[in-house]
């Protein structure tokens, strides 16, 4: 392998932020025609490294060289002049231009002679790598897939031969993943060198050549796609075999409803109708997933049941009683749990400046009567909640704010799903945990349903809802486009029905 095959190529790359060591004597090597995927749980130190190459930050230690060559890279500016590209989560276009004056926006010399000239290379350049995206519509009117071509187009035209992408399916529907993939073969086959961030293991196995793993800052190996498997990969990134699979018990549901909603409608502020005349029900012992692509609808669903958000119409019936218009508290003493983690982590019903056990009364002491709080009972919980969730906390009183954000989510949800709630309302619970937290939180879920809670799961991962729920229900733009059982439909299927294809043959009502 001659040394200019190499497109990139760090050694022993050292990142520090204050007292915490984000990379630590990283070494990775991506060459030309190849995709390599970089895998590792949240804080493995992924972001910081590639944050490295794009020129956000500088690395406090080891070399970095570009085809061949030793280069310091000081600046985004610089980054672009080594030829490379990097395509964030989220997206660096102006709304209000079109597709085509954001692929031009920044080149350098924009006399109105060459415009016409950028155009057609702008356009073949589509035609090339198979990108279908109309550049003369407004940014504003693009839908996610399409805004995302836009951005590779911009880096394209700007000569990147090296493009990184963070989490780049994080808001695509299968259908659109496929089609991203495509694009990112042909830029292999092109001779670019592409290195994709991610954390999602089927996608690390269908789209890499190459896997570099990290683990707490350091990189643990790199291995052939074609000769590795999910369980390996999974055993590198977390250090330990993890069993990959979600149980699914059998229940006996009841017939009637524990929970349902009848043609629920709500605005934005923009007096939208961001939800759109829904009607579905919860039974006990079962777990309904809800997909969809993000703002779908999915948030103001949560919050329109937790009391947090004004209803225009319909009802929300709980064991027959209509709970629109109770105040929050009201409808948490009812028995319904809410845990609706990334919105807002502290806000739901944790008191930051509280630790674990004073955050665990907050649930109960409305209960308690008399003015003695009952500490043991909390000491008991707290310590409980501690070792089943694993959860890393220097002790039981310590502030809440000083644990991590993952630990945190653990002692909410914790709290909620140990309070054994009639109703759990969950949204993206998993997100921001690895993966033995993950598969806690997955068995904790379970449980609840086995004690004959009804469980809403709002989640973003198809492959975990397939394995968790027993039906999926699909919301796009605000509207139910359907409800599948999760045994029988495919990815295919909710990818179809995330992007608004009615299916009326399969859906259960």
């Amino acid at each position: 392998m001659s040394m200019t095959s190499t497109a990139i190529e760090l050694k022993g790359i050292r990142k520090v932020f204050g007292n915490v060591v984000a990379n630590d004597q990283v070494d990775l090597s991506v060459r030309k025609g190849e995709i390599l995927a970089l895998l590792g749980e949240n804080g493995s130190g992924k972001t910081t490294l590639m944050n490295m190459l794009s020129g956000i930050y500088q690395p406090d230690g080891g070399t970095i060289k570009v085809n061949g060559k030793v280069v310091h890279i000081s600046s985004p500016e610089d980054s672009k002049k080594f030829g490379i590209g990097m395509i964030h989560q989220h997206f660096k276009l102006v709304e209000l231009f079109s597709g085509i004056d954001n692929v031009l926006l920044g080149s350098s010399k924009q006399e109105f002679f060459l415009r016409k000239k950028r155009i057609n290379t702008v356009n073949q350049a589509v035609k090339d790598f198979g990108l279908s995206v109309d550049l003369s519509k407004k940014v504003y009117d693009m839908s996610v897939s399409e805004k995302q071509s836009v951005e590779i187009i911009k880096v394209l035209f700007n000569g990147a031969k090296i493009l990184i992408l963070d989490e780049p399916t994080a808001v695509l529907t299968p259908q659109e993943t496929q089609v991203l993939f495509d694009i990112l073969r042909k830029m292999r086959d092109n001779g670019c060198a592409i290195v994709i961030i991610t954390h999602k293991l089927n996608e690390v196995l269908e789209i890499s050549d190459r896997v570099t793993i990290l683990r707490k800052g350091k990189s643990i190996a790199t291995v052939t796609t074609s000769e590795t498997t999910a369980e390996e990969l999974t055993e590198l990134m977390v250090g330990h075999a993890v069993k990959l699979e979600i149980e699914r018990p059998e229940v006996e549901v009841e017939d009637s409803p524990l929970f349902s909603v009848h043609h629920l409608v709500v605005e934005n502020e923009d007096k939208i109708n961001i939800i759109d005349d829904i009607s579905f029900d919860l039974r006990r012992g079962e777990i309904l997933g809800v997909a969809g692509v993000a703002g779908s609808g999915q948030k103001e669903l949560c919050e329109s049941i937790a009391g947090l958000q004004k209803v225009k119409r319909g009802a929300i019936l709980y064991e027959k009683e209509n709970i629109v218009d109770k105040k929050p508290m009201d409808i948490i003493k009812l028995g319904i749990s809410m845990s609706f983690i990334p919105e807002d982590r502290l806000g739901m019903g944790l008191s930051a400046s509280m630790g674990i056990r004073d955050n665990m009364l907050l649930k109960n002491y409305r209960k308690s009567k008399g003015l003695f709080v009952d500490r043991k009972k909390a000491t008991e919980t707290a310590n409980e909640i501690v070792n089943k969730y694993d959860i890393s906390a220097p002790d039981i009183v310590t502030p809440v704010s000083r644990l991590s954000g993952g630990n945190v989510q653990k002692v909410l949800l914790g709290r909620e799903i140990e309070a054994k709630p009639n109703v759990i309302i969950t949204a993206y619970p998993v997100r921001g945990l690895d993966i033995n937290s993950s598969y806690v939180v997955y068995n904790a879920l379970n449980a609840s349903k086995k004690m004959g809670a009804g469980v809403l799961f709002i989640g973003e991962d198809l492959d975990v809802m397939l394995e968790l729920c027993d039906r999926i229900m699909v919301l796009c733009h605000g509207k139910i486009t359907g409800v599948v059982d999760a045994k029988t439909t495919t990815k295919e299927k909710l990818g179809l029905l995330m992007t608004g294809v009615k299916e009326v043959a399969n859906s259960d009502d």
